[in-house]
């Protein structure tokens, strides 16, 4: 594999190769530019991928530009939203900033890497150069973005701070000189802002290098905290596996693909989401970790030994119909979102015991008062200890 090939390994579009390789011809250590918007603490999979990407860059011998957009975070970037962000204080962007920045050192050099804020630029600038910055684009080239394009026709508002932020993030390469800007696909318009402003400045354009969008648990939409379908870096290890154990094996294939850059091993699907398991936790929280995980999980699920397993504790207040329990469990025990409905076939199906026993009939009502062991399904269950009042 060449040097060019290693860098655009798993990446989906690259403007462009010939640009890169151009670059790369120069023989210097590239600035590459990487901006997160820290609007939650906590850092996914998903965010993983560019993250990753930045450090293929960094063991190549590049110097890695993490930007904070403290500034850009208060906005919130607009890209596949059909709806306006929340805004959030500065006080709360710099507090999610720290505890992001000590996650992302978790794939990143830190020896290799540059943290800069954007408000060291954006803070200082005065309401002329707004205006001036303003200038330099037209509100058809904005509204040409799908996004604010679907919003408009469903007669749904686009704030006009949200059409600010690709303006905000291209100027963020000016300032740092970037020659290579990474992100997901959704990042793409952004960064060709990013390379209009500067031509208009009279630098190289940077490299636009964006890198495929990854599915969540639900296997259709964006990973994202605040949709529950997120595999977070500092999930406990038992809790990042089961997570892993929990998806289609259609998903499987596109976590091998993104995350590892390999095929699904050859043999039966669970012993490959095993070791997607394994390797996964063991790449954020050590070997040992894995391992530990690995055999708690065949504690609780291929020895069918759930009452020496560590499982989540659950509380319910008051005596419930199992549909109810185990929608009220999936939500306070794993931050997942089931209906009535879903978990009704999971009953009727089988997959639904309360004390090493079946349940089938979708109306019983169990008795928890001495509690004990709710499986909800295939993959997750919890111990249930009544409230002592």
């Amino acid at each position: 594999m060449t040097d060019i090939d290693f860098l655009l390994r798993g990446s989906a579009k690259i403007l462009s190769r010939e640009d890169l390789a151009s670059k790369l011809a120069e023989g210097r250590p590239l600035r590459v530019k990487l901006g997160v918007d820290p609007t939650a603490p906590d850092i996914h999979l998903g965010h993983g991928i560019s993250l990753s990407k930045l450090r293929d860059f960094q063991d190549a011998g590049h110097e890695g530009i993490l930007i904070i957009g403290d500034f850009t975070a208060m906005i919130g970037d607009p890209s596949g939203r059909s709806a306006t962000r929340p805004q959030l204080s500065h006080a709360q962007v710099l507090e999610n900033a720290r505890s992001f920045q000590d996650q992302a050192f978790k794939i990143l050099d830190r020896e290799k890497t540059r943290v800069v804020f954007n408000g060291e630029w954006f803070q200082s600038m005065r309401f002329e150069d707004v205006i001036r910055l303003n200038s330099r684009v037209t509100l058809q080239q904005m509204l040409v973005r799908e996004d604010f394009r679907d919003r408009i026709d469903k007669g749904h508002p686009v704030r006009a701070h949200e059409i600010q932020y690709p303006i905000m993030q291209g100027w963020d390469s000016v300032m740092t000189r970037a020659d290579v800007e990474l992100g997901g696909t959704d990042q793409l318009f952004n960064i060709l802002v990013g390379r209009d402003l500067q031509r208009e400045e009279g630098m190289p354009q940077q490299v636009a290098l964006v890198m495929p969008i990854l599915e969540g648990l639900d296997g259709h939409q964006k990973m994202s905290k605040s949709l529950g379908n997120y595999i977070g870096l500092t999930d406990p290890p038992v809790e990042m596996f089961g997570k892993i154990m929990s998806i289609s094996d259609a998903l499987m294939n596109r976590y091998y693909d993104l995350l590892l850059h390999e095929s699904v091993p050859t043999g039966h699907p669970m012993d490959a989401k095993k070791e997607l398991g394994r390797r996964l936790v063991a790449r954020f929280h050590g070997e040992s970790a894995a391992r530990s995980a690995l055999e708690d999980f065949q504690t609780r699920f291929s020895a069918r030994d759930l009452e020496s397993a560590e499982l989540p504790a659950f509380h319910p207040q008051g005596p419930l119909d199992v549909v109810s329990l185990a929608v009220e469990a999936f939500s306070v025990c794993f931050g997942l979102s089931r209906s009535r409905g879903d978990v009704r076939r999971l009953v009727e199906g089988g997959s639904v015991q309360w004390r090493g026993e079946k349940m089938s009939d979708p109306k019983s009502t169990l008795s928890i008062d001495a509690g004990g062991v709710l499986k909800l399904d295939k993959t997750r269950a919890v111990r249930i200890q009544p409230l002592v009042l």
